[in-house]
Parts: C-alpha cells; sequence; structure tokens
C-alpha cells in the first residue's frame, strides 16, 4: 500500500518503551481495508520519505517523440540516439570490480533498460580490478537532470532543422516537474 500524508506525532511509551509514529494520511478510501488485511502481520516493511512530484509522462513522450525524429534524419534508430544523450547527461556512478565478474555486472545493469549503460573504462590500480561507469536511466533523473536531457535532444534537434515545440511550450512541460529540482 503506498499513501501520502505528514508525520503528525512521535512518542515513547513511559512503561513499555515502544515507539509510535501517527502519520495523517491524504487516501482514506481503502485505509479500513488494508488496516483490517496488514494489522495482524507480526511484521512490516515500512518506509518513508519525502513526496517527489512525478515527472509529467509528456515530457518523457516528448523525448522519445524528438529522439524518433532525430534518429530518422541521422538514419539511426531511436534507442542509440537515446543512449549517447544518456552517455552526454553524465548521470552515472564509478564501480571498481574484480575483472572476473565485470561481465556479469554490466549484464545486469543493462538488464534494467535501454538507458542503462554500463561501459569498462580502465584497469584499475588494484591488481585484477577494473574500472566501470554505470549510467542511470532517464526513469531516475530528477527535474533538473531529466531537463537537461530534454534541452540536449532539443538542441540536437534544431541542428538538424527538426521542428521543436516553442521555447513557452517547453517550459510549460517543464514546470510539471519544477517541485523535484
Amino acid at each position: 500500500m503506498r499513501l501520502t500524508g505528514t508525520i503528525k506525532d512521535i512518542s515513547m511509551g513511559f512503561l513499555d518503551g515502544e515507539c509510535k509514529l501517527t502519520l495523517a494520511v491524504n487516501e482514506k478510501n481503502d485505509l479500513k481495508l488494508a488496516y483490517d488485511e496488514l494489522s495482524q502481520c507480526e511484521l512490516l516493511d515500512i518506509e518513508l520519505k519525502k513526496h517527489r512530484k512525478k515527472r509529467s509522462l509528456n515530457a518523457n513522450a516528448y523525448l522519445w517523440v524528438l529522439c524518433g525524429k532525430l534518429a530518422d534524419k541521422i538514419g539511426v534508430d531511436k534507442e542509440s540516439v537515446y543512449r549517447q544523450h544518456i552517455l552526454n547527461a553524465n548521470v552515472y556512478r564509478v564501480a571498481e570490480i574484480n575483472e572476473s565478474a565485470a561481465d556479469t555486472l554490466i549484464k545486469g545493469w543493462q538488464m534494467n533498460g535501454v538507458g542503462w549503460i554500463a561501459e569498462r573504462v580502465d584497469k584499475s590500480n588494484k591488481d585484477g580490478f577494473v574500472i566501470v561507469n554505470l549510467y542511470y536511466g532517464s526513469s531516475t533523473y530528477n527535474t533538473r537532470q531529466m531537463s537537461r536531457l530534454l534541452d540536449s535532444v532539443i538542441e540536437d534537434c534544431r541542428d538538424q532543422g527538426i521542428q521543436t515545440m516553442t521555447p513557452d511550450e517547453i517550459a510549460k512541460l517543464k514546470s510539471l516537474w519544477k517541485a523535484e529540482s
């Protein structure tokens, strides 16, 4: 069950030392049903994190439309255009891993999706180890990162003479993600 809400109180039982967290939830419709189902569980996995507005699917869809137009213009597939822009966005982490495990890591990482790119970049200073850059797909991007990615694709489209939305229309798409930046 996923809910949004706020923390209202935290208390510590004087006699039993039990810590209690009180939440005010926004979605009330299925709360009773969920309570009935979960209240008897001996242990629950609980995760609380700051709410972030999800990226607009329209903006993501527009990114793919532009990747398709750019791909048609330059004679490659849209996934190649997307992956090149993911590399250019530089949203990645560096992993130092035993050379014998590198291929398994790369294959596993790339199974996350089209934009999840892994590449060996160098040998490590540690004997038998290599450095692998692990690029994240745009599904993990925050607003600022996604905005830069979209701007990059738009710039390439304009360089190729491909018509894009107006700056105002693009700003409107991006405004849907501003709460996350």
